[in-house]
């Protein structure tokens, strides 16, 4: 993506993904440069996403405390934090992050990229929150709030009613399926559709040699997980939320 950075076409399924599209697109630029790259690339130390990173946190946690406030009036303060704590954990954001493919479109170091960096949690979670502030600047606080609500109002809901935070469907899946076998869980692509900035990956579950969940996603990780989500649902582990 590096030889695009003077453009904004190679943004837009990006945008397409967030369901938001920028005015000042700079914002976003900023928002998917890590420090590694400025510093690479010699650029001031205001232009790496570390400032709107610390914005966006706070937004995140003032609009899902807002959303807890007065969506559960009868909860006592410790309750809320903890909730809150795993609606907003880095798990939670990074995974969030894959559902847009947003570790695809980041400004990454040459050490970074080839340690994996693209697909860290710490460093998907940190480009979320820096994708909130850059919405939040480029727009206002109802705009950042109803995008956000879109995106996390069910982890709210499951994360009341079960507990915890329910976002990864592969490690569920292999909890229960240790109680009843020893079997080997397989994911396995069966199929790939569209261009490489739009793609699709069909993902089946495989257990014992069967087929025990399909799923799709923007990326291997996000099929992975959308598998082992039907699975769970036809063991009958979890509601269709």
């Amino acid at each position: 993506m590096k030889e695009n950075i003077k453009g904004v076409k190679w943004l837009e399924p990006l945008e397409m993904n967030l369901n938001y599209k920028f005015r000042n697109i700079s914002l976003l630029k900023t928002a998917l440069t890590h420090s590694s790259y400025a510093n690479e690339n010699k650029m001031k130390i205001t232009d790496n996403n570390e400032r709107l990173e610390f914005l966006g946190d706070t937004i995140l946690n003032l609009i899902v405390s807002q959303y807890l406030y007065k969506k559960y009036p009868y909860y006592p303060e410790g309750e809320l934090t903890k909730i809150r704590a795993k609606v907003v954990c880095e798990s939670s954001l990074a995974f969030a992050a894959r559902k847009i493919d947003l570790g695809k479109y980041l400004l990454l170091g040459k050490g970074e990229e080839a340690t994996g960096g693209r697909d860290r949690d710490s460093i998907l979670a940190d480009a979320s929150e820096a994708l909130v502030g850059a919405v939040y600047m480029d727009s206002d606080f109802q705009v950042v709030n109803k995008l956000l609500l879109e995106n996390f109002e069910a982890d709210i809901v499951y994360a009341v009613a079960k507990g915890a935070l329910f976002i990864d469907y592969k490690t569920e899946l292999q909890e229960n399926l240790q109680k009843i076998t020893r079997a080997k869980i397989e994911y396995k692509v069966v199929k790939e559709e569209g261009p490489d900035h739009n793609k699709i990956f069909y993902m089946d579950v495989i257990v014992d040699n069967k087929t025990v969940g399909t799923g799709t996603g923007r990326n291997k990780k996000e099929a992975e997980q959308m598998a082992a989500k039907e699975a769970l649902l036809v063991m009958g582990e979890i509601g269709d939320e």
